[in-house]
């Protein structure tokens, strides 16, 4: 081949290259990005959402990077976040599609699949079974109190040491919704499930990586032997952990007796083939990445939540003392409080959303995806692009917050101490695309955090150091792990 002609297609392939990352006309603005690897190089994937706060300093609520030669739109401030969620919902109410999240995800289930009857049909069906299982309603109150027992018999174990509570709230918040899909708990000593729930949280934090946001741009890296290969080999283990679950469902369920979710969902699928339609939309494969989702889901956002509670508690004594007094006050000679107790609580309650606004346990939500193509702050955004929501941007609002950066309960209460209700805190999203496991999520936060303040005092390692309230970023924001003292109030 002549040399004229290499260097032909050459130019040819470095103008598609830079081609490919060009944003098309009236598309929200952003830095310059680079051939293959787009703005992946700019990112400071140790403090992601500096750098995206510092993008949004220079090009606005509404602007744009690339992943790779993948546009993403990132949103924030309270305007724009509720025109994307709320207002015109729907219109973003999809997940983008991409080889990766087919890999990981099989574009079905309840989180990433794509907005249609079949998402619909099973959102409405897990949240109907759901409520059957007791959700928001005194049974699954009964059931959370319970596995706070066994909590915090395993805390009085460990008193007279310092502890990591890491793993046993883990355990005991995935309880709650292993009882609800499963049928069953684990106990705290169960190695297996133990390995399990490591392996979650390390995906978690893998796959927002700069080796995971690499993987997701550069496709065909799959199989070199980099540290994104982790990804594969996580989701294998988790995958057939939840497979054994449903294989031993399947063999032991009675039908027209469900025990839980699997049965329930098994008895549907059933009833969806005798009806021979050509509309199904409950399958194997759906049931399966619904298992997934609500595992992961029902456990990382919740046990995140509730150790960084601990950690504040630790951090700032006087709101733990203060929490304390109002727990005693109105638990009265009853051995625990009740979910409905809540309502005479407004300072607890304002401690416990103070620590989902502070902490943004999911800082950019999940990803969302345009139906059509829409306009947005007068830029025009094509069908099928690729949106975050930067939650983290609500909670940081300076003109939304009395105390925006700092952690401070009086953000959530009025100069009387009643509660408010703030319309920049979202930290479970909002719209048709919001969490569906929110009530749950909130009863349990509130049960196992007053348990945990009736029955202990919780105090620093060190009481000469505060504790390190730094977060180890990824689709959660999870506290670096720690160690507590705890003093028994029994």
């Amino acid at each position: 081949m002549e040399l004229s002609t290499v260097l032909f297609l050459v130019l040819v392939l470095l103008g598609y290259l830079w081609w490919k990352v060009t944003r098309p006309k009236s598309f929200p603005p952003g830095p310059l990005a680079l051939p293959i690897v787009g703005n992946l190089l700019q990112l400071d994937f140790s403090n992601f959402l500096k750098s995206l706060k510092e993008f949004s300093k220079v090009y606005g609520p509404v602007y744009s990077i690339f992943m790779g030669s993948t546009p993403v739109v990132f949103v924030r401030g309270l305007t724009a976040m509720k025109d994307v969620l709320v207002v015109r919902g729907l219109e973003f109410a999809d997940r983008p599609q991409n080889k990766t999240s087919r890999e990981f995800f099989h574009d079905k289930g309840l989180v990433m699949a794509p907005y249609g009857r079949a998402w619909k049909e099973h959102r409405r069906f897990t949240l109907s079974t759901l409520r059957d299982f007791g959700v928001g309603k005194n049974s699954m109150e009964e059931k959370i109190a319970n596995e706070s027992v066994y909590l915090i018999q395993e805390f009085k174990k460990n008193q007279d040491i310092l502890y990591d509570p890491h793993y046993i709230v883990d355990n005991a918040v995935s309880n709650i919704i292993c009882y609800l899909v499963f049928g069953r708990r684990y106990k705290y000593d169960d190695n297996t499930f133990r390995t399990i729930l490591n392996i979650v949280h390390e995906q978690m934090t893998l796959m927002t990586s700069f080796w995971g946001q690499l993987y997701t741009a550069l496709e065909f890296i799959k199989y070199l032997p980099l540290p994104h290969r982790k990804l594969f080999s996580n989701i294998k283990t988790i995958y057939a952990f939840l497979g054994n679950v449903l294989e031993e469902h399947k063999r032991s369920r009675i039908v027209g007796e469900p025990r839980d979710y699997i049965d329930c969902y098994l008895e549907e699928l059933e009833q969806e083939k005798k009806e021979s339609n050509n509309k199904q939309t409950f399958g194997n494969q759906n049931l399966f990445s619904c298992l997934v989702d609500l595992f992961v889901a029902g456990t990382e956002t919740t046990s995140a939540s509730l150790k960084w509670a601990l950690l504040y508690m630790m951090a700032f004594p006087d709101i733990q003392e203060k929490c304390r007094n109002e727990i005693d006050k109105v638990r009265g000679d009853r051995e625990r409080l009740d979910y409905g107790d809540r309502v005479s609580m407004p300072y607890t309650q304002a401690v416990l959303q103070e620590v989902q606004r502070f902490t943004t346990i999911v800082p950019l939500g999940v990803a969302h995806s345009t139906q059509k193509s829409v306009e947005l702050n007068g830029f025009t955004i094509p069908k099928g692009t690729f949106i975050m929501t930067d939650l983290s941007s609500l909670h940081s609002d300076e003109t939304c917050w009395k105390y925006p950066h700092e952690f401070n309960p009086e953000n959530f209460l009025n100069d009387d101490g009643e509660l408010l209700k703030a319309e920049s805190f979202l930290p479970f999203s909002a719209g048709p695309r919001s969490c569906l496991g929110e009530n749950l999520a909130r009863m349990e936060i509130f049960l196992f955090f007053t348990a945990f303040l009736t029955h202990f005092e919780f105090h620093c390692s060190d009481p000469t150091s505060p504790p390190d309230l730094t977060p180890v970023f990824g689709i959660t924001h999870v506290p670096k792990r720690f160690k507590m003292r705890l003093v028994s109030r029994c």
